[in-house]
């Protein structure tokens, strides 16, 4: 925690300031920008100077006192191996002007770990603690948001873990077959053949998680199932965790049916980007529509990531957002206005 010391009392409004161990560990709690730390003075009535390792904050001593509090949150998610993103910081102080301490207390209260067999998943930013905190609290979570956020990966994590701690009795990853335009029958090989390639990317995140005598072990017993989408049909899946992966490529009948495939004590994530759509252009994707039928109900939440959520090759950002950037030039000039 930062150290804190008061000006004299002679000063004519009151201050704290804060310091912390160098200037980059100060940086990363604010992102570096320094319109973040005006975000800070406009959410929260104060006046902050920074220089070096220290933090000076000027104002009334109430919004002094919850300034503090915030930095001394967003310190404790820098220790916990969180990196601080600028959509982050913005997500932060919005919560916090409103008052919503308990939902900040959950966010930076402990770190959140999930152990797998072969190795323990830290998130890496605060959208992807958001992330697997809902996926605590709902039985249906929708991840949504572009490529190398993680959102696949997280939820396989949550899966296996839910599976090796008895909270479930199977797995089920599933996605659409869709993106070679070829329909499974003309595909060579049984089935399991010619689904792995549409799978692979599971394959790859579960074979990070678990030992490979494990993966056969489990999936030949029908402990973890990796089936097409159009196998769940007629289904009630229940004591298990679902996994929809590529949902941007269902369609709106697909979606419902697979939502309505969850049975007793089962949960669902249903991951995908809306960006990435391949169905034909005369079909609506599933993943579009069912956020506005759905985005009330209680027990279902839609957690959307941003680009700083990427945590792939840095250059897998700049990647997005200058195809943003072409695909919506009108956007980006109203967005600097």
């Amino acid at each position: 925690m930062p150290t804190a010391t008061r000006p004299p009392l002679s000063s004519a409004v009151p201050s704290k300031t804060l310091y912390f161990p160098n200037p980059r560990h100060l940086h990363q709690l604010y992102a570096g920008r320094d319109d973040n730390l005006t975000l800070v003075e406009h959410a929260l009535g104060v006046k902050l100077v920074t220089r070096e390792e220290w933090l000076k904050i000027d104002g009334p001593a109430e919004a002094i006192a919850r300034t503090e509090t915030l930095f001394g949150h967003l310190n404790e998610a820098r220790g916990q191996g969180v990196v601080i993103r600028t959509p982050d910081f913005a997500r932060i102080v919005a919560t916090f002007a409103r008052g919503d301490s308990k939902e900040l207390q959950e966010l930076f209260g402990a770190p959140l770990v999930i152990t797998t067999n072969r190795r323990s998943i830290v998130p890496k930013t605060l959208g992807q603690k958001f992330y697997l905190q809902s996926i605590q609290k709902n039985p249906i979570v929708f991840g949504i948001g572009p490529a190398g956020t993680g959102k696949t990966y997280l939820a396989m994590a949550a899966a296996i873990s839910a599976l090796l701690k008895n909270e479930v009795q199977r797995v089920i990853l599933t996605r659409p077959a869709v993106e070679a335009g070829e329909a499974l029958g003309f595909l060579p090989g049984d089935l399991r053949e010619k689904i792995l390639p549409y799978l692979r990317p599971l394959y790859d995140a579960m074979h990070d998680m678990l030992d490979v005598e494990d993966v056969t072990r489990l999936t030949e017993k029908g402990v973890i199932e990796i089936a097409p989408l159009a196998y769940m049909r007629g289904r009630t899946l229940s004591h298990s965790f679902i996994v929809l992966d590529e949902a941007q490529n269902t369609t709106p009948e697909q979606m419902m049916m697979f939502l309505t495939r969850l049975g007793e004590d089962s949960r669902m994530i249903i991951t995908g980007d809306v960006t990435q759509i391949d169905l034909p252009r005369s079909k609506a994707s599933g993943l579009v529509e069912v956020s506005r039928i759905l985005g009330d109900v209680p027990g279902i939440d839609f957690h959307y990531f941003s680009g700083a959520d990427v945590v792939r090759h840095p250059l897998v950002l700049k990647i997005i957002e200058a195809y943003e950037r072409y695909k919506n030039p009108m956007g980006e000039a109203a967005s600097q206005s």
